[in-house]
């Protein structure tokens, strides 16, 4: 995939995550199923709601990875049923989200065919620290210590 031009800028160092988050969030934009909701709750809560009637408890699962959150919904086999209209969805999905750095999961809830999942955003402390410059010669590079058997052996 080509790089995005505002991931090139040589002012943008060590930002190489935001650009792979940006790729999992493109990826997982196309699949509108199920729809969702995410609402600000108090000064630093976020709700994901997703629209999962149908599902119970035993039918969806809550991962989180890497920052990744994923839902993931599968219903039991139904054998037996035969249906003469089915305009219920009842399909498996996979839903995942892309979490900033340092937001939690607080807890997940069922609810009349909703699932809510809470997240809290820690307060950002902002930093700030001088840093000293160093006057005279560069320094030369130093070489890492070697022991006399390792230099040995690589001969």
């Amino acid at each position: 995939m080509a790089r995005s031009p505002l991931f090139n800028s040589p002012l943008l160092l060590g930002f190489d995550h935001f650009e792979r988050a940006l790729d999992r969030v493109a990826k997982n934009a196309a699949d509108g199923y199920p729809p969702y909701n995410i609402e600000q709750v108090g000064k630093n809560g976020l709700r994901i709601s997703l629209a999962v009637a149908g599902f119970t408890m035993d039918d969806l699962t809550i991962t989180l990875e890497d920052n990744q959150l994923l839902i993931v919904g599968k219903h039991a086999d139904e054998e037996g049923k035969v249906y003469l209209h089915r305009g219920i969805a009842a399909r498996q999905f996979q839903r995942t989200f892309v979490l900033a750095e340092g937001i939690e999961v607080d807890g997940a809830r069922l609810e009349s065919g909703l699932l809510h999942i809470d997240l809290k955003r820690p307060d950002i402390a902002i930093r700030s620290r001088k840093i000293e410059i160093a006057g005279g010669e560069p320094a030369a590079p130093t070489r890492p210590a070697v022991t006399v058997e390792a230099e040995e052996a690589a001969q």
